[in-house]
């Protein structure tokens, strides 16, 4: 074989092991990056905006439009005669494309009232747990369901719920310390998030009384999320935990000031290894 040839062959074949080479490792790369999860926390006050329309496609259009992966939903009709009947979570599922489940907190106006999860992945096991409530005050719950994220191999439980409102409330404290208590930090593997409107801003009895076991993937933030118009203080959390198995990469209140009257927040998470 010439010379030459032998050369032209030898170039080909090195380049193409480096081609082959890349690409292995781009693809263990692949394998190796963290899950990364956008959870939004948002209370949709029956898709009722601040100029009093009801539009779900407002709502659905915040959440595609952060490109969300999980979402809480606060305030959620399904067939009451206020919403036009419609099953909300439901019409919120088709808009998004995105899988739900409902958690019943109480018949209103003809069909029942309460919370419901949106997930990219499906949604398993889902629960309702009632919280500490009072005679002739709105009763709350936690809404809980289990994803397995991206190849199934990252599992996440995804708690829902929705605090007592009223001011100076001791109902409110009961019922976080309640959340405590239903979901215990026994595993300190398991990945858990906890989303919702509580109702407390961040030097509250409630919110500490959590955060001594979760993280406010928003620390540090100086954000507000209610009035949705011109917001001055904090009631929506995402919390995470274990804290050594979360990265958080941003959390942030959404502009968006008519779709409803609280702003939805979101937060980008990385799942790290466990040690």
């Amino acid at each position: 074989m010439p010379r030459t040839l032998r050369r032209v062959i030898s170039g080909l074949c090195a380049s193409l092991i480096a081609i082959a080479w890349l690409c292995f490792g781009s693809l263990l790369r692949a394998e190796e990056a963290p899950a990364r999860v956008r959870v939004v926390t948002y209370n949709i006050h029956h898709g009722e905006g601040t100029d009093g329309r009801l539009d779900l496609g407002r709502i659905a259009a915040v959440i595609k439009g952060c490109g969300a992966d999980l979402v809480a939903l606060q305030e959620v009709d399904q067939g009451t005669e206020r919403s036009g009947g419609v099953d909300q979570a439901a019409v919120l599922s088709e808009l998004t494309g995105l899988h739900a489940t409902f958690g019943k907190a109480m018949d209103y106006r003809g069909g029942a009232y309460g919370l419901a999860a949106l997930s990219r992945w499906p949604l398993s096991g889902a629960k309702v747990h009632p919280l500490p409530a009072e005679d002739k005050v709105e009763p709350r719950i936690a809404l809980v369901a289990t994803v397995q994220v991206g190849d199934g191999s990252t599992q996440i439980d995804f708690i829902v719920t929705h605090l007592d409102h009223r001011a100076g409330s001791t109902l409110r404290p009961r019922q976080a310390a309640a959340l405590r208590e239903i979901f215990p930090n026994n595993d300190h593997q398991r990945l858990q998030l906890l989303a919702g409107d509580f109702n407390a801003t961040p030097q509250t009895e409630a919110i500490v009384g959590l955060l001594t076991e979760w993280s406010d993937t928003a620390a540090g933030q100086g954000f507000s999320t209610i009035p949705a118009g011109k917001p001055n203080r904090k009631i929506d959390y995402v919390l995470a935990r274990p804290v050594k198995r979360w990265r958080v990469i941003e959390t942030r209140a959404l502009e968006e000031a008519t779709a409803s009257d609280h702003r939805p927040v979101l937060a980008v998470l990385e799942v790290k290894d466990g040690e």
